[in-house]
């Protein structure tokens, strides 16, 4: 049987890293690094103290202050050091180590090395494979439970009735977002995204793997389970306990089983690039033909992941937006973009997309002209997607554990007309 260590060459290829490691560390060097680039060196020539080292000195310097100022040669440098301390991990039989080593690289690190991370990622999940595959029992697992398939949500979680007393005031009491069953584009191009209008649409999610797939546990555990993610831990991004925090795929979704409703510190996954990361899902899914409307352009394609009870201010943002719902619910509530100056939008620059205002909890003093302001919403059910038209204030609450992806893309002649 073949050892990890004689796995490495195949498991851990790193072509752009060996082509770009001596341009990359005289970078490193003009920029004051000259630790960094000594521990670089003796740990490419097998010291995996110094591979740890290296890792820890560019960890400092991406928290040296704001992320927006952090050079990016220091963001590669992350990415180094990475792909050194995985190599040393690997050699050890450390897969899940490895694997962690690699996505922080992914999550943190620069675009440089991007090809060698997710190529080792590939690399070292097939010696992972191989290795068990040949009768050596998987210690390496973290929280991996025997039970038996469990689902995200039951078919019995979601009470109506329940809801309507958490929701924010009004909810539900008026004008209900139209649904279309298996919309063609013509008609969503005519109807819709011409005129800036949301719509539900039905029956197009029918055919993705992801629609029974991401219900089960543990396929979820065993596609992503010794991944890291990163999460977001309290109500919402506007609260002051919220916090971010990096975890395995393992440890959310005990989290996610764990979180009650009522809890006031849900971990999140939040808009998150996670199919960028994770190969294995993305092929659970596929980009909607909407997305090419008006000869768009994807730009982002995110995961939200959580359980009940998770929120997303009121806010805008700056393209179109597919939100489909593939496992569990959530309500939505929708202002159109006229309504901008009436939602008190945040003068700093940072977060002029998201209001002042909290729907949960709305102080009518403050904030007056908000109680009787017109609305839209829903409550957006499994295999359904919502299209929000770009600068519509959107506020959304999970209602069970929810999994949805989000699909931004823009137009070359910019943002739809938005009354």
């Amino acid at each position: 049987m073949s050892s990890p260590a004689a796995n490495i060459a195949t498991a851990i290829s790193t072509p752009t890293l060996d082509s770009e490691s001596p341009a990359l560390l005289q970078s490193i060097t003009s920029h004051g690094g000259y630790a960094f680039t000594r521990m670089a060196t003796l740990a490419a020539a097998g010291d995996q103290r110094a591979a740890e080292a290296a890792c820890e000195m560019a960890w400092e310097q991406l928290h040296s202050g704001p992320w927006h100022s952090v050079l990016p040669v220091w963001r590669d440098a992350y990415s180094m050091a990475c792909l050194h301390v995985a190599k040393f991990h690997l050699s050890n039989g450390e897969f899940r180590d490895a694997l962690r080593s690699l996505d922080m690289g992914i999550i943190m690190g620069g675009p440089l090395l991007r090809k060698d991370l997710d190529s080792a990622i590939e690399g070292v999940l097939a010696a992972k494979s191989r290795h068990y595959h040949n009768g050596v029992a998987d210690n390496d697992k973290e929280g991996h439970g025997e039970a038996g398939s469990r689902l995200l949500v039951s078919p019995q979680e979601f009470d109506k009735s329940e809801v309507l007393r958490i929701l924010p005031i009004r909810s539900l009491s008026s004008k209900i977002v139209g649904k279309r069953s298996a919309l063609s584009l013509e008609a969503f191009l005519c109807e819709y995204f011409l005129s800036g209008s949301p719509v539900i649409i039905t029956d197009c999610m029918a055919h993705w793997p992801a629609r029974t797939r991401w219900n089960d546990m543990d396929y979820l555990r065993r596609i992503a389970g010794d991944r890291t993610v990163p999460v977001e831990v309290g109500k919402n991004y506007l609260c002051s306990e919220w916090k971010q925090e990096l975890v395995t795929f393992s440890e959310f979704l005990e989290r996610v089983q764990s979180t009650g409703c009522s809890s006031k510190a849900p971990t999140y996954l939040a808009q998150h690039q996670l199919f960028d990361q994770i190969n294995d899902l993305r092929k659970d899914i596929s980009i909607p033909d909407y997305c090419c409307a008006g000869g768009g352009e994807l730009r982002s394609l995110n995961a939200w992941f959580g359980p009940a009870g998770t929120v997303t201010p009121l806010h805008h943002d700056p393209h179109h937006n597919i939100l489909a719902q593939v496992v569990g619910k959530k309500y939505v509530r929708l202002y159109s973009a006229k309504y901008s100056e009436e939602l008190y939008p945040y003068s700093e620059t940072m977060l002029n997309n998201s209001s002042q205002v909290d729907l949960d909890n709305i102080d009518e003093v403050e904030f007056p002209k908000v109680r009787d302001l017109e609305f839209i919403d829903c409550i957006l059910e499994e295999g359904e997607m919502l299209y929000i038209p770009p600068k519509w204030w959107h506020y959304v609450r999970s209602l069970t554990t929810s999994f949805s992806v989000s699909y931004w893309w823009s137009t070359d002649s910019g943002s739809s007309m938005v009354s």
